[in-house]
């Protein structure tokens, strides 16, 4: 039988509930609008909004001018003060009832992060499921955080389309939790109608959010640098992670900042093959468009011939392809390891920096190649790509300091114990690495030389939640770290200095 999309997760079927649940969020045209003054309006310039699974047009953008977005500012600031005034308690309750009310619409909303951002249906219910669980636990256990502590005022989200639930909607509800009002500026390259969905519910609970759409010239000036912006919360690269923080630097605003770092792998006399096995898998999760990716392998040499057999073994059973196709009515949602990256144009730099590589001197280790029974006859495949691997990386290639944000492995073969801190360290700082061996108590020891935030031994790390803190060394960070009492604190002030990366700070933590 040839594949269908699933009638369960067709696009039209899927709008028609969103538009049962939140017709707010829509003018009398279909236009979305954005969510400032407290109420829906503004359609803005309406900028087509693609899908990465098949290139089909899914709404429009609503994409704000720098003086609406200083209106949405302006009213978002003069929540705050009335928020704050709130007890706890009645916070704890309507962050509670938008929870309750959040729920039921899960699948929706894992269904809708298959269109607009590629995820499968496993990985986007998981980062809605998160999402939910992790803000009932701050429910439930903020009153201590928040001891001798007060809300900052107005915190000003910008955060990468990845995880736009697990991520921003989750710090959201927990800034707002501790007393502040929130604006939020929707990711450019998905995620903005799962977010309107959720953000039209939480408004209706009297929560004081702010969603906005637009360009980052626009509105990233004005949702970083207005005065009436209390904090910053950003989650994207290190070029613009710089530029915010070097403005941010002059005028004592708090800011958590969470950049890209090349998080490694470290392999030394290890064995434990069927272990490898299993993180290689979990480790292409998404397709490694997350910025907790393992992407760089740090093998012992004499270890490569097994590490190469495991590698392949996981590697060659990767399946990717459209997420939302069946067999016919009824059947289940295919397993993939992963769908396509986040578009066209991300897939063309993945190339880019593939070839760039090849160019340099690396050696091509794996190229995979996307299977038609995969995907739908003459559809659109031009955000789809097939794992990549390479080894022998030259230091001149862009692909050595660089984070790809997508299915490409380099693989650097060392000699020394200090050759594999060293090959592990290049990029000045990273969120995330794992150190394994037979021998634990040098993956312990070994673990003490890699500069990352989190190190696991024979583990992987991950972002983590609720109680788990999160940071970044070096580059990967600026700012207050985040996660348990630390988010909390990030967005409150009080008598305790806040716990994080600054330029002049010395309140780093010792392993995490």
């Amino acid at each position: 039988m040839p594949k269908i999309i699933s009638p369960q997760v067709d696009f039209g079927f899927l709008l028609q509930q969103v538009r049962q649940h939140a017709p707010e969020v829509f003018d009398a045209q279909g236009q979305f609008l954005n969510l400032l003054e407290g109420h829906w309006q503004e359609p803005g310039q309406p900028r087509p909004y693609h899908s990465p699974v098949d290139g089909s047009e899914l709404g429009g953008l609503p994409m704000l001018t720098h003086a609406v977005a200083l209106r949405a500012v302006a009213a978002a600031k003069n929540e705050a003060a009335t928020w704050a005034a709130n007890d706890l308690d009645e916070r704890k309750r309507r962050v509670h009832d938008c929870l309750t009310q959040l729920r039921p619409l899960a699948d929706l909303i894992g269904k809708l992060l298959m269109w607009e951002i590629g995820k499968t249906y496993a990985t986007g219910f998981t980062d809605i499921d998160r999402c939910l669980d992790g803000a009932r636990w701050y429910v439930d256990h903020v009153e201590p955080m928040l001891q001798g502590r007060q809300p900052l005022g107005l915190v000003s989200n910008i955060a990468s389309w990845n995880y736009p639930f697990s991520v921003l909607f989750h710090a959201v509800l927990v800034q707002a939790l501790a007393g502040n009002a929130v604006i939020a500026k929707t990711p450019t390259d998905g995620g903005f109608i799962s977010l309107s969905l959720a953000f039209a519910v939480a408004r209706r609970c009297g929560l004081p959010l702010t969603l906005v759409s637009g360009p980052g010239g626009e509105l990233s000036d004005v949702l970083v640098k207005d005065a009436r912006i209390d904090a910053l919360s950003f989650v994207g690269g290190r070029y613009n992670g710089r530029n915010i923080a070097d403005a941010l630097a002059q005028n004592q605003k708090r800011y958590m900042l969470e950049m890209e770092g090349v998080n490694t792998y470290g392999l030394w006399n290890f064995s434990d093959w069927d272990l490898l096995a299993q993180h290689l898998r979990k480790g292409y999760d998404y397709g490694k468009q997350r910025c907790t990716a393992y992407v760089r392998f740090v093998v012992e040499r004499q270890r490569f011939p097994q590490f190469l057999d495991t590698y392949l073994g996981v590697i060659k059973d990767l399946k990717v392809g459209n997420p939302t196709l069946v067999d016919g009515p009824g059947d289940q949602l295919p397993e993939l390891a992963f769908g396509p990256v986040i578009n066209a144009r991300q897939a063309e730099d993945l190339d880019r920096l593939y070839a760039d590589a090849l160019k340099t001197g690396a050696t091509p280790l794996y190229e995979g190649r996307l299977d038609d029974a995969l995907f739908l006859p003459g559809q659109d495949r031009s955000a789809y790509r097939a794992p990549r691997a390479l080894v022998g990386l030259p230091r001149q290639s862009e692909l050595y300091y660089k984070e790809p944000f997508g299915p490409i492995d380099s693989i650097v073969l060392v000699d020394r114990v200090e050759e594999l801190v060293g090959e592990m360290n290049i990029s000045n700082g990273a969120l995330v690495a794992a150190v394994v061996s037979d021998d634990h108590a040098w993956a312990v020891r070994t673990a003490h030389e890699v500069r990352a935030f989190k190190v696991g031994v024979n583990a992987l790390r991950s972002r983590g939640d609720r109680a788990e803190v999160f940071g970044g060394l070096g580059e990967s960070w600026k700012g207050a770290f985040v996660g348990g009492a630390l988010l909390v604190e990030a967005v409150t002030q009080g008598p305790a200095p806040v716990l994080g990366n600054y330029p002049d700070a010395t309140l780093l933590p010792e392993k995490i």
